[in-house]
């Protein structure tokens, strides 16, 4: 997938600002090319969580935020998270206290 549709996929309008970023990201995330479809898929399924995945401003990786106020939605927003994490075998990293995780990449 192109840089450009993938940012727009995700709700960017890109820029070069926002490209160089996402090659940052490509670079720094663990068999990125594994798992990059997945992480699109991801997105899509989890908008009607009111959740989604973009790309953190503080580290080089994509995060997957839930913004839910619903507990079911909550709920269902993290089993979907799990369920991709142990099938496409990608490595997340829980933020203490928030509803965020960082991908972290994919592992054997």
């Amino acid at each position: 997938m192109q840089n450009d549709a993938m940012l727009t996929q995700l709700g960017y309008a890109p820029n070069d600002a926002l490209i160089e970023q996402l090659d940052r990201i490509e670079k720094n995330t663990v068999g990125y090319e594994k798992i990059q479809k997945h992480i699109m898929d991801l997105h899509d399924h989890l908008k009607v969580d009111d959740a989604y995945v973009a790309m953190s401003n503080s580290n080089d990786c994509f995060k997957i935020k839930i913004e839910s106020k619903s507990p079911e939605m909550l709920e269902e927003a993290h089993e979907k998270i799990n369920r991709f994490s142990q099938k496409y075998k990608v490595t997340l990293d829980k933020l203490d206290n928030k509803e965020t995780y960082y991908i972290v990449g994919f592992h054997h």
